[in-house]
C-alpha cells in the first residue's frame, strides 16, 4: 500500500472519531437537559393525582354530610311501593353512621344520621306489620274444604295451593325481614308476624266453623275456581256426617216399637232441630281439627320463607298457639257435656265422642308431624285431649251397661200389651252404634285398668304384628262387653216380667223381647261381633224364643177350656174373653205370630171338633145353638185375629 493511502485512512478515521466524540457529547448534553424536566413532570402529575384523590375524599366526606338532607324526603314518605329505593337510601345512612362513628364520633352529625336510620328501621318494620295485615286474609271455608279433601266428586283429589299472600307482596315482605335480620337487629317483627298470622289462621278456623252452621246438611256446597290448580269446578256433595248420631240420639231418648214384619207399634216424633244441631256441631268440629292441621302446614311453609331459620319453630309455635287452644277448648267443652250428660243417665252422650275420638286418632300422625319441633307442652295437647275423650267414653260404656243391669222395675213403664220394653229397643240400638266404631270403642274398653297393661305388652311386639294384636284385642273386648250388656238385659228382662200377673203375658214379653234382640242381632253385625268370643249366643237366644212360646201354650192355651169342668157352660164366655184379652197382646215379629196362631189353632180346632162330636150324641138342652154358639171354622178366625188390636 502506499503512503498516500495510508494517511488517507488515517485522516478518514480520525474524522470519524470526532464525528462519534461530538455526537456523544451532544447526548450527554441533551440527557442532562430533558431528565430534570421528566422528573419535574412526573411531580406535577403525582400532585395533581393527590389534588384529585383529596377533592375526590372530600367530595365523599362532604356528601356524609348531606346525607341527612338528601334522605329525609325518602325516609319521610316511608317505602311504600319503592322499596327498592327506600333500602338504597337506608344504605347510604347506614355508611354514613358508620363513617362518623369512625372518624368523628363526638359530632352532631352522627347523631343525626343515627336517628334517621333508626327513623328509617321504624317505617320498614311499620311496612312490615301495614303489608301483613293488609294482606293476610282468613282463608274461605270452600277452599279449606278442597284442602283437605272433602270433595268426593273429583275422580282424583289435587293439592289445593292455599295462597296466603301475593306475590309481589310476599317478595316485599321478605326483602324487608332479610333486612331487618341483617342490619335491623331487631326481632319485634317476627312478634309482629306471629301475632298476625295467629289471628288469621284462628279466624280462618272459626269461618270454617260459621260455614257449617249456616248451610244445613243438605245444602249443596259449590267450590269456586279461584286459587286453584283445578281446571274445572266440580259441584260438591254435602260434608260428610257422622251417619249414626241422629238416629241415635232420637230412639234412645223416645221410645218406640219397631215390629219386625216392618210395621211400627207407636209413633215417633223425631228430634230433628235439635240432632240435625248436633250433627252440625260433630261435622265442624271434625273438619276445623283437620283444617288446622292443613292450614298450620302451609303457615310453616310461609314461615320458612320469611323467618330466619333458628327462629322458625318458635315463632310457629307461638303462631299456632290461639287456634290450637281454641279447638283443645271446644274438645274440653264436648268431653264436659258428655259428662254431664252421663250423670244425668243420659249415656247416647258418649255417641257424640266416638266420631270425634275417631277423627282426632286417624289425624294424630299428620298432628304429631305438623307440631314436629315445637314446645313439649303443645305437641301434648291433643294427646291429652284423647286421652281425656277415650276415659269419659270408657265411664259411659260401663255405666250404660250397669244401667240396664239395674234398670228398676217400674209397673206403670211396662207395656200393657207385653210388646218389646224401651229398655230392650234403648240397649240395641245402643250397642248397633258401636259398630261404626269397633276400633274407637274397643280402644276405650283397652285404655281401662289391666287392658293398658295388655296393649302395652302387645306393642313390646313388632309395630305390625303389635298392630294387628292391638286391633284384635280391642275387638274381643268390646265382643265380651256386648255380650256383658246382653246378659245384664236378659237379666233385667226377666226381672220385669214379674211384674205382669198373668203368666201367659209374661212369657210373650219374654218371648217379644227375646226375639226382638236376636233379629236385631242378625239383621246387623252384632252377631258376628258377639260370636267372636261367644260362638253360641245365637242358638242361646232361638232356645230362650221357644222356651218362652213353650209357656205361653202351657201357661194359657185356649185349649185349656175344653178341659173345662163346666164345659157346656163356659166355653163361649171364655172364648169370647180370652179373645178379647189376647187381642190387646202383641207379637210384633209376624212369622211368630203366625206360627204361635198355627199352634193354636191345630191344637184348639182339634179338641173342639172332638168336642163338638160328644155332645151331638148327647140331648142337654132344647136350644143347643144357646151353647153351641161357634162352628170349628169360626174358632180359628177368632183365633187368627189374637195379637191383632185393629180386629
Amino acid at each position: 500500500m502506499s503512503l498516500s493511502a495510508a494517511n488517507m485512512i488515517l485522516w478518514l478515521s480520525s474524522c470519524q472519531v470526532s464525528i462519534l466524540s461530538s455526537f456523544e457529547s451532544r447526548l450527554m448534553q441533551l440527557e442532562n437537559s430533558i431528565i430534570p424536566v421528566h422528573k419535574q413532570t412526573e411531580n406535577l402529575q403525582r400532585l395533581q393525582e393527590n389534588v384529585d384523590k383529596t377533592l375526590s375524599c372530600l367530595d365523599h366526606v362532604i356528601s356524609y354530610y348531606h346525607v341527612a338532607k338528601d334522605t329525609d324526603k325518602i325516609i319521610r314518605e316511608g317505602p311504600a311501593g319503592r322499596l327498592d329505593e327506600y333500602l338504597a337510601c337506608i344504605a347510604k345512612i347506614q355508611k354514613a353512621v358508620e363513617y362518623f362513628q369512625d372518624n368523628n364520633p363526638d359530632s352532631p352529625e352522627l347523631n343525626t344520621v343515627k336517628a334517621r336510620f333508626e327513623k328509617g328501621k321504624e317505617l320498614l318494620e311499620v311496612e312490615f306489620r301495614s303489608l301483613l295485615m293488609r294482606y293476610s286474609k282468613p282463608v274461605p271455608p270452600i277452599l279449606i274444604l278442597d284442602a283437605i279433601g272433602d270433595n268426593e266428586d273429583m275422580e282424583v283429589q289435587e293439592d289445593v295451593t292455599l295462597e296466603h299472600l301475593p306475590e309481589a307482596v310476599l317478595q316485599d315482605i321478605i326483602c324487608i325481614s332479610a333486612w331487618l335480620v341483617e342490619y335491623g337487629r331487631n326481632q319485634d317483627f317476627m312478634n309482629v308476624y306471629f301475632q298476625v298470622r295467629s289471628s288469621q289462621l284462628d279466624r280462618s278456623i272459626k269461618g270454617l266453623k260459621e260455614h257449617f252452621r249456616k248451610n244445613s246438611a243438605t245444602s249443596a256446597i259449590h267450590s269456586p275456581a279461584v286459587q286453584t290448580k283445578r281446571k274445572e269446578t266440580p259441584t260438591k256433595k254435602p260434608p260428610k256426617r257422622p251417619g249414626t248420631i241422629r238416629k241415635a240420639q232420637n230412639l234412645l231418648k223416645q221410645y218406640s216399637q219397631h215390629g219386625l214384619d216392618g210395621k211400627k207399634g207407636s209413633n215417633l216424633t223425631p228430634l230433628e232441630g235439635k240432632d240435625d244441631v248436633l250433627d252440625i256441631e260433630i261435622d265442624s268440629y271434625i273438619h276445623c281439627i283437620s283444617a288446622f292441621v292443613k292450614l298450620a302446614q302451609s303457615e310453616y311453609t310461609l314461615l320458612t320463607e320469611i323467618i330466619p331459620e333458628h327462629h322458625q319453630k318458635k315463632t310457629f309455635d307461638s303462631l299456632i298457639q290461639e287456634a290450637l287452644d281454641n279447638l283443645m277448648l271446644e274438645g274440653d267443652n264436648i268431653i264436659s257435656a258428655a259428662r254431664r250428660a252421663i250423670m244425668r243417665h243420659d249415656y247416647s252422650a258418649v255417641l257424640t265422642i266416638f266420631p270425634i275420638l275417631r277423627h282426632l286418632k286417624q289425624t294424630k300422625p299428620d298432628f304429631d308431624a305438623t307440631l314436629q319441633g315445637t314446645a313439649a307442652s303443645t305437641k301434648n295437647k291433643l294427646p291429652a285431649l284423647i286421652t281425656s275423650m277415650e276415659t269419659i267414653g270408657a265411664k259411659a260404656l260401663e255405666e250404660f251397661a250397669d244401667s240396664i243391669k239395674n234398670d228398676p222395675d217400674k209397673e206403670y213403664n211396662m207395656p200393657k200389651d207385653g210388646t218389646v220394653h224401651e229398655l230392650t229397643s234403648n240397649a240395641i240400638l245402643f250397642l248397633q252404634q258401636l259398630l261404626d266404631f269397633q276400633e274407637t270403642a274397643g280402644a276405650m274398653l283397652a285404655s281401662q285398668g289391666k287392658a293398658v297393661e295388655t296393649c302395652l305388652f302387645l306393642s313390646s311386639e313388632s309395630s305390625s304384628s303389635a298392630s294387628s294384636y292391638s286391633s284384635e284385642f280391642s275387638r274381643r273386648l268390646l265382643s265380651t262387653y256386648i255380650y256383658k250388656v246382653l246378659g245384664n238385659l236378659q237379666l233385667n228382662l226377666s226381672n220385669k216380667a214379674k211384674v205382669y200377673e198373668d203368666p201367659a203375658l209374661r212369657a210373650v214379653f219374654l218371648h217379644n223381647n227375646y226375639n226382638y234382640i236376636l233379629k236385631s242381632l242378625e239383621k246387623s253385625e252384632l252377631i258376628q261381633l258377639v260370636a267372636v268370643t261367644h260362638k253360641k249366643v245365637e242358638g242361646s237366644y232361638r232356645e230362650l224364643i221357644e222356651q218362652e212360646i213353650q209357656n205361653y201354650q202351657r201357661r194359657y192355651s185356649l185349649n185349656d177350656l175344653l178341659t173345662s169342668t163346666h164345659l157346656q157352660l163356659g166355653f163361649n164366655d171364655g172364648l169370647e174373653e180370652l179373645c178379647k184379652i189376647q187381642q190387646g197382646w202383641a207379637v210384633p215379629d209376624k212369622g211368630q205370630r203366625d206360627a204361635i196362631r198355627q199352634a193354636q189353632k191345630r191344637v184348639v180346632s182339634e179338641a173342639y171338633r172332638a168336642f163338638l162330636q160328644r155332645c151331638a150324641n148327647i140331648s142337654f138342652t132344647k136350644n143347643p145353638e144357646k151353647y153351641h154358639r161357634y162352628s170349628p171354622e169360626q174358632v180359628e178366625v177368632m183365633i187368627d185375629k189374637l195379637f191383632d188390636t185393629s180386629a
